[in-house]
This record gives structure tokens, C-alpha cells and sequence, in this order.
């Protein structure tokens, strides 16, 4: 969630970059709410005084045998007060996690797609001197079965066969194997299935949750979710924990089946793997200090970019505008390669920025990740120690986190690669995410060259 202090020092700044994206911000009620907030402080503090006072009181009373009802009565009626006082805030921590992050200034602005703006360019697109089928008749005969999909599982399921299963395999040991090898990525195997609180901590939650497959009754009869990215899990291996600057960044990998609910507009992207319920993904996260989150998207722009071209895939480089960006990212690139829709992206949720009042992790701050350094400087419930200076609570309210020096924490990067449904490879980072899915290029289910 946004930084709420953010939000107090700088209101207008973030309704004007809220509008940027689309997102009406009521800065007017926040501001209302906000004067409420200060009034209730001091009178909360009154209260505590007064209980204080009157708990000596009701001890002396009782020493005397005297009759404390009265007393009692006045306490309660205060209490009864203050809690009717603060009743309009019980939405505030919902209403914070409704809001989108802060889009970075290098965003192009715009409304839809028709904004996004291209940034580089790889390979020329073959020609061919014959009618060119899509991935749905050349893929039938090897083994592309979604008539057996659609008998186990119902629509826009695929049942992989023979060669383009192997394929389908082939793909993801390829592209695990790139990243681990030649771009320093740790791989891991993670939980499809996951608690709650989990995608909460990266922006799934409450936001999407029409969209997040459920899975009833985990160890303790609490609500599950299938996944839609191993990104979600992969991020979330730091959610509560205070890393030292030295461990960062911290590379992961993991290839993972995506379960979606959503499939995109109603007689949209119906034939073939454009849009499937489920589908593979090799997924890229970088957690990083965020005063080097930006070069880490960059750097994972790259890495996914290297599976295209040892693919020999030519493809483009576009960066998202506000308008098209995901609800968590805060700045986007797609890849696209070979479908007229987007392919490899990558995304950026949680990144700070370089300006003076950076937009601070987004999806860091809801998973509670920290630095050594920063958490040294915080007391209790996270809030700087007295006399620890004001450069520490400035960094807070840029949502920057300290790790070693006066602007640090952490900043998670994620990119899939995603050879996405039929014709398509999708690459995303979120929080410095690919856009899209959140990896490099892998296996959304069959690559662009069926």
C-alpha cells in the first residue's frame, strides 16, 4: 500500500499521479478525515490521562468503602464516545489497499494501449512466400488436444500431447537453465497453492480477488488460492523479514503452473492458447535495495530479452503508460513477438524513484520486508526511535527503507517469461515486474513459432 505518510506530507502530488493512471483519489475526504485523525489523537491521549487519574480515584474510593458506580459510569461513557468517534476510520486500511501504485516518472502518459510507446526493436520478422496457419492446425497433428481439455476441465483448458509436450518441457529446462546459469538466478520450487496473506503482499488481494482461483480449506479451514504467477510466491520468501544489505539482491527462478478465473473480455481471444484458465511460466524476481530496483528492471528487461534471442524470435520493446499499467506496477515493459497482441514484459510495482519524494515499494510495504539497517533505527511498531533524526522518517515517507546508507529496503523484481498461449511469448516483472504474467518468456503454452 501507499506510504499513508505520503499521503500526508504530499496529497496533491498524489492525486496528480493517481490521475495519471485513472485512478480518482477524493483528496478533499482524505484531507477531512485527516484533520479528524489529529483531533482524535489528542483526544485519545486526554483519555488516557483521565483513565489514569480516575483508576488512582476509584483506588482510593474503594480504600474508603466508598461507592465508585459513578465513576465507573463516567469511564464507560467516555470509552462508549471515543469508540463512536473513530467508527468512520474502520475503512481506512481497505481503502488504502484499493489504491494503485505510484507510477514512475519516466512513465508515458496515456489512456489505453494506443499509449504505450516503443522503445527498441530485435530481429526482422520472417516472410513467407505461403498462407501461414495459426498454432491451432499446426499444433492438432503433434499433439495440441483441446478437445480432451475441455472434456476433463471445460473451456479454455489444453490437454499437451506427445512432441509438443516434450516441447512444452523442453522450453521451461531452457529457459531455467539460462537464468540460473548465465544471470546468477537461484532456482526454486514453490507451493501452488497459498494463504492469504500472500497475495496481499503482492496486490492481488483485496483487488482482484473475483479473479484469484480459490482452494477451500487449507490446514486450519482458512480460504486458499491457486497462484496466478510463482512470482507471488517467490516474493513473498522475504514477506516479515529484515534482510541484511550485504544478502541483496536476491535472484529466484521457479518454473510453476498459473491458475487465472479471469480470461479477458467476453468473445475475446477464443480460439486456441491465447487465453487459458491455466498455463506454465518461468518466472524472474529480483528483491533489491531500491535505490537500485530501477537498474534491476533494466537488467531483467535484458534477461528476458535473452530468451527471445536464443529463440531467434525478433520482437519489440514497449514501455507500458499510465493507463495500461498493472495495479501494482509502477512502471512496465512488454516484449512482443510474434501475435499481433503482447508478448514478454516487464514490469515495475514497488519501485522507489529518484526523485525527491520517490513513490516507495509498494508491495514491499505491505509484506513488512526490511534491511538490517532499517529495522535497527525503527522502535516499536516500526516507527523511527526518537532523536534518530529526520532523514530517517524522510525515507519512510518516500518509502524508501534504509539498508546501508541514508535511502535503502528492499525492492522486489519480477519477471516471467512466459511462451504464452499459441502465438505469443508474454514476459512481465512486477514490482520491478514483467508485465503481463511476471517472468521471461516461458511456457504460457505453446510459443509463437506453432
Amino acid at each position: 500500500m501507499l506510504d499513508i505518510n505520503l499521503l500526508r506530507n504530499d496529497l496533491d502530488g498524489v492525486v496528480a499521479r493517481l490521475a495519471a493512471r485513472g485512478f480518482a483519489f477524493d483528496g478533499a475526504t482524505f484531507a477531512a478525515l485527516e484533520a479528524e485523525r489529529k483531533t482524535l489523537q489528542t483526544a485519545t491521549q486526554e483519555l488516557q490521562a483521565r483513565r489514569n487519574s480516575v483508576s488512582k480515584q476509584i483506588g482510593i474510593a474503594k480504600s474508603k468503602g466508598e461507592d465508585v458506580a459513578t465513576i465507573l459510569a463516567e469511564v464507560e461513557n467516555s470509552r462508549a464516545s471515543w469508540r463512536e468517534r473513530i467508527g468512520p476510520f474502520g475503512f481506512a486500511r481497505p481503502a488504502c489497499l484499493m489504491l494503485p501504485n505510484l507510477p514512475h516518472e519516466s512513465v508515458p502518459a496515456g489512456d489505453d494501449e494506443s499509449g504505450n510507446v516503443e522503445v527498441r526493436r530485435w530481429g526482422t520478422p520472417r516472410a513467407f512466400d505461403f498462407d501461414v496457419r495459426d498454432h491451432v492446425d499446426v499444433g492438432a497433428p503433434h499433439g495440441l488436444d483441446f478437445e480432451t481439455g475441455a472434456k476433463l476441465s471445460g473451456s479454455r483448458f489444453t490437454l499437451l500431447r506427445g512432441q509438443i509436450a516434450r516441447l512444452h518441457r523442453a522450453l521451461a529446462q531452457f529457459m531455467l537453465n539460462t537464468q540460473t546459469e548465465e544471470h546468477g538466478y537461484t532456482e526454486a520450487y514453490t507451493p501452488y497453492i497459498v494463504n492469504p496473506e500472500v497475495l496481499y503482499g503482492t496486490g492481488q488481494l483485496p483487488k482482484f480477488a473475483r479473479h484469484v482461483p480459490v482452494e477451500r480449506g487449507g490446514t486450519d479451514g482458512q480460504t486458499q488460492y491457486l497462484i496466478s504467477t510463482s512470482e507471488i510466491s517467490l516474493t513473498n520468501t522475504v514477506r516479515d523479514t529484515i534482510l541484511k544489505a550485504e544478502e541483496l539482491p536476491v535472484k529466484l527462478t521457479a518454473h510453476s503452473p498459473c491458475f487465472r478465473s479471469e480470461a479477458g473480455a467476453a468473445g475475446r481471444d477464443t480460439r486456441g492458447l491465447i487465453r487459458q484458465h491455466q498455463f506454465d511460466k518461468v518466472e524472474m524476481v529480483q528483491i533489491t535495495a531500491p535505490e537500485q530496483s530501477y537498474a534491476a528492471l533494466e537488467q531483467m528487461v535484458g534477461h528476458a530479452e535473452a530468451i527471445l534471442q536464443k529463440l531467434e524470435l525478433p520482437y519489440r520493446v514497449v514501455a507500458l503508460c499510465t493507463g495500461d499499467m498493472g495495479f501494482s506496477a509502477a512502471k512496465t515493459y512488454d516484449s512482443k513477438s510474434g501475435c499481433r497482441r503482447r508478448t514478454p514484459t516487464a514490469k515495475s510495482r514497488a519501485a522507489p524513484t529518484a526523485s525527491p519524494r520517490p513513490p516507495g515499494p509498494l508491495q514491499e510495504r505491505r509484506r513488512q520486508e526490511r534491511t538490517r539497517a532499517h529495522a535497527e533505527r525503527l522502535g516499536p511498531r516500526g516507527r523511527p526511535h526518537p532523536g534518530r533524526g529526520a532523514g530517517e522518517l524522510e525515507c519512510r515517507r518516500s518509502r524508501f527503507r534504509p539498508s546501508c546508507g541514508p535511502m535503502g529496503g528492499l525492492a522486489a523484481s519480477a519477471a516471467d517469461e512466459t511462451a504464452t498461449q499459441g502465438r505469443r511469448f508474454r514476459i512481465r516483472r512486477r514490482r520491478h515486474t514483467m508485465p503481463g504474467s511476471r517472468g521471461c518468456g516461458m511456457i504460457g503454452n505453446l510459443p509463437s513459432f506453432f
